[in-house]
């Protein structure tokens, strides 16, 4: 999970939301808490206002305010709701109903006329307010400074409330953003997993080139890709050419070989023939052996087919000619429009081997069968000989192998319908029956 880049895609995008919204969420709170003070700050000043409208000195100098001030939390003790004002020559106090017996302990005077905001004044019970205070000087020269102020509770009230609305929206959001990341990761690779098939396709052996329009990012990975195919497979095809030009050109030495050998027992010397026949099959071997591979076209393309009943009658024909052929029956139970996904030399060469072995063995008859699955082709050569101890199974697939002593073959045949099949990406299975021998390819269906 950690190396897919869909996953750090969607971590990264993850952690990025969930900062950004919580950076954002801190801001919206400071904001927020901000824009409540300002509004206080602007209903005290107005409270304020109205508070320095209603003061005056009386005729012997004391300072009067009249009681028609309109919010009426100034007459509530301890409201949260406080005013006072204070005469500067004489410092007597009037003081709002809500301050009870406190007093609001101001800082420094400060110019006249000038409005000062305090944020942590405190109240009568030690509470911090929000307050707003002016100093006024009258036509006689006479000073007061009146103050307005609010418990700030009411701001972290507000704040608050805010909070609880802001973080299940905020949590919406972020879940909003996920998906539409998630959707954009999967747009944005959605090439990628055409690159995957296309590549996947070439494992296959369905195409043997990257067929695909990948976005411009990729498409110089693609064609690296495709270069190095096209390499690949040139280098195969040479030296596959070079394999069969080797193969051909001991065949005439082997055939001289031949020749001699013939000599060497018309003359008596029986166990110098017998040696070098011994050494001239085995070399006869691997080039059989290199002939059929060199047969399997370099990078064995998937969209091959033919015919499956076509191909097993053209065998059984020649092996019908056979001495041992002219004692069998044969059977083909294979529809007539029945196709595999196989080259018709390659399956000619895989029925050639498995119809020659099984009339090898079969004491009256062999069968050619197939079936098609989901995703697979089987193709069945049974016969009704003495079958393969189980022992000796494995060893059937070897090189050279002749588990018979009838003589006639190289022991190469299964061996050679093994590399066949595996390069189609198939496989062979051996299983006895009651009587005989079944030899099953198995071969996947196009897709």
């Amino acid at each position: 999970m950690g190396n897919s880049i869909r996953f750090r895609l969607w971590s990264a995008a993850t952690i990025s939301i969930l900062v950004a919204l919580a950076i954002a969420g801190v801001g919206l709170r400071y904001l927020f808490e901000l824009n409540v003070e300002r509004r206080i700050v602007g209903e005290l000043t107005a409270d304020l206002n109205e508070l320095i409208g209603a003061t005056s000195f009386a005729a012997d100098g004391r300072l009067s305010v009249a009681p028609d001030l309109t919010d009426p939390r100034f007459t509530k003790p301890l409201s949260g709701q406080y005013w006072q004002v204070e005469d500067l020559a004489s410092h007597s106090l009037v003081r709002s109903r809500s301050l009870w017996d406190a007093t609001l302990a101001l800082p420094d005077q400060g110019a006249s006329g000038e409005l000062r905001t305090i944020e942590e004044l405190k109240g009568p019970d030690g509470e911090l307010t929000v307050a707003v205070v002016r100093t006024i000087t009258d036509a006689g020269g006479r000073s007061f400074r009146a103050i307005v102020a609010e418990d700030h509770r009411s701001v972290t009230v507000s704040v608050r409330e805010y909070v609880r609305d802001l973080v299940p929206a905020l949590i919406l959001l972020a879940a909003a953003l996920m998906v539409a990341f998630f959707v954009q990761i999967t747009v944005g690779l959605a090439p990628l997993e055409s690159l995957r098939v296309a590549v996947r396709n070439v494992i296959a052996r369905r195409t043997a080139r990257l067929d695909v329009a990948a976005p411009s990012e990729v498409q110089p990975l693609a064609d690296e890709i495709n270069r190095l195919l096209d390499a690949q497979a040139k280098a195969l095809a040479r030296a596959r050419s070079r394999a069969t030009d080797l193969a051909h050109g001991l065949k005439t030495p082997l055939q001289v070989l031949s020749a001699d050998i013939r000599a060497l027992r018309a003359k008596g010397e029986t166990e110098l023939a017998d040696e070098i026949e011994k050494s001239a099959g085995a070399i006869r071997r691997h080039v059989e052996r290199e002939l059929a591979r060199a047969r399997l076209a370099p990078g064995v393309s998937g969209k091959a087919s033919c015919r499956v009943r076509e191909a097993a009658a053209g065998v059984i024909a020649v092996i019908k000619r056979t001495p041992g052929g002219k004692q069998l029956s044969f059977g083909i139970d294979v529809a007539e429009d029945f196709m595999a996904p196989v080259d018709e030399g390659d399956l000619s060469e895989i029925l050639g081997n498995l119809v020659e072995n099984a009339a090898r063995f079969a004491r009256s008859s062999v069968q050619v069968n197939a079936r098609a699955t989901a995703g697979e082709v089987s193709i069945a050569v049974a016969d009704d000989g003495p079958g393969i101890p189980d022992a000796h199974r494995e060893s059937a697939l070897s090189r050279g192998v002749q588990l018979d002593s009838k003589g006639g073959s190289s022991g190469l045949g299964l061996a050679i319908v093994s590399d066949i099949v595996e390069a189609y990406g198939g496989r062979l299975t051996m299983t006895n029956a009651d009587p005989g021998l079944v030899v099953t390819i198995t071969l996947p269906r196009q897709g």
